[in-house]
């Protein structure tokens, strides 16, 4: 289930799921992600309050690029070009990934102690970017609790034929993903990464209820703000 707390009197989201490592997500009030220049200070706030929170110096994070390419955190290393997974094993950093409308999942080996954050578009769901992270991993499905974030929504998410045929094809139900309205077809994004984690072995998800369109006052959304450079993030720290 889905709560809100709050670090130095801001929102976050937090899944009661996995309580085993830190792991929230951003809002609007606690936005460490931002090209927009008058949001430098409010950034480079939050970014420090979080810091101290979980007992880091920095935040990594990679460069996205709707990719499926995958790479474990390394002491020392900052940069992680052309990523839209990171795996943490490590208690020394702490990662985080950035979203405006695409899924965040975020995934906790509970033998292993390792996490990871997928970002997960249409893109990255069609390449099943969740379940070759677990792989990645070296973890057994049934190890995984797995937290989808919030995302935009099968209320506000129309495709094109194209995109539909793609993700359709990634799972062996499609039943309940997808409804049409007139000439149009919405899909759920966040149901499908559900459903591949589920088929591949993973029973224990938790199912973020907010869509970033339609709960735009409390995250961003790339759809309904008109290509904003604004993201809330997924942050993970080992303990």
């Amino acid at each position: 289930m889905f709560y809100f707390d709050k670090i130095s009197g801001k929102n976050i989201l937090k899944s009661d799921l996995i309580t085993e490592i830190e792991n929230f997500f951003t809002t609007r009030e606690t936005v460490i992600k931002s090209s927009e220049p008058h949001m430098d200070n409010v950034v480079a706030d939050n970014k420090k309050f979080i810091c101290d929170y979980l007992g880091v110096e920095e935040l990594i994070s990679p460069v996205q690029t709707h990719s499926a390419n995958i790479h474990y955190t390394n002491i020392g290393i900052r940069d992680y070009q052309d990523t839209d997974a990171l795996i943490l094993d490590n208690k020394k950093q702490a990662v985080f990934l950035n979203f405006a409308d695409c899924t965040p999942v975020i995934l906790y080996d509970k033998k292993l102690h390792t996490a990871a954050i997928c970002h997960a578009g249409w893109r990255g769901t069609v390449q099943q970017i969740v379940v070759k992270t677990i792989r990645k991993m070296n973890s057994n499905p049934c190890d995984i609790l797995a937290v989808i974030g919030p995302a935009i929504s099968i209320c506000c998410y129309n495709v094109g034929k194209d995109v539909f045929e793609q993700l359709k094809a990634t799972v062996d139900n499609f039943d309940g993903l997808y409804r049409q309205q007139n000439e149009e077809v919405f899909v759920d994004l966040k149901g499908i990464n559900a459903r591949q984690l589920n088929e591949f072995g993973v029973e224990k998800i938790d199912i973020c209820p907010y869509c970033t369109c339609c709960d735009n006052d409390i995250f961003f959304s790339y759809r309904k703000e008109n290509a904003t450079t604004n993201r809330h993030s997924a942050v993970i720290k080992l303990r």
